[in-house]
């Protein structure tokens, strides 16, 4: 592979750690850590159902934010309020500021620049919002400005092709050495396989796809295997 493409949110950090962290600060309710992962995943479920909407410019961010958490919360029998939704968020964002890259991806990112790899990210989100966990992480020690791409700056998202089409004119890519490394089976598998880019899917949440119409080329659940592969 001459060009290795990353996600941000749950590929290159823990995303459940803030999240828990929120949790545990803001919300009045026994939770145990499986509940926590459940109400994480049910947040990230509701987060994608409305994403096009707040891309669209029909939804503020805030609104998309405190609906995720509102309605995963629906799903434990805890109502929130509007202002415990938005104290919420805030904590949350605060936790987010002090995120780190996972141990074994800051080894696979010096060893691909070690090796001159062109290594790019791709994340949906708002601009501003994603560029502050790529500024936490560190990423410019191997990422170049130029190849970090933030849905909300190119006005489409994954999966849409479009997306994908723009990162490819921007860096010159060659589909067939091209791999994308992503923990979202909707957004980043059928993303870059549709592209016709490899596709690498760090299943480290254990989900279960029925209905599997792209495979991706390599399906791991811990990052430690990301090295195995690349080696």
């Amino acid at each position: 592979m001459k060009t290795v493409i990353f996600d941000v949110d749950d590929t290159l950090y823990d995303q459940l750690q803030p999240f828990k962290n929120a949790v545990m600060e803001r919300l009045d309710h026994p939770f145990s850590p499986q509940e926590i992962a459940s109400l994480y995943l049910a947040s990230r479920k509701y987060s994608d159902e409305v994403f096009e909407k707040h891309m669209n410019g029909e939804i503020s961010a805030l609104e998309l934010q405190t609906y995720r958490i509102t309605k995963a919360c629906d799903e434990f029998g805890l109502i929130l309020s509007q202002e415990e939704a938005i104290a919420f968020q805030h904590t949350y964002l605060l936790q987010q500021q002090q995120i780190t890259l996972l141990a074994d991806i800051e080894i696979l990112l010096h060893r691909l620049d070690e090796q001159g790899k062109q290594i790019a990210i791709l994340t949906n989100g708002e601009q501003n919002h994603q560029m502050m966990k790529v500024n936490q992480l560190g990423l410019e020690r191997w990422v170049q400005k130029d190849n970090i791409f933030v849905s909300g700056a190119i006005g489409h998202s994954k999966p849409s092709p479009e997306v994908f089409q723009h990162i490819e004119d921007k860096l010159q890519l060659d589909k067939e050495e091209t791999v994308y490394i992503g923990d979202s089976y909707e957004n980043d598998i059928v993303g870059a396989k549709q592209a016709g880019w490899k596709a690498i899917w760090l299943n480290h949440r254990q989900r279960k796809i029925n209905d599997q119409k792209w495979q991706a080329d390599y399906s791991v659940d811990h990052t430690s295997h990301l090295l195995s592969i690349f080696n």
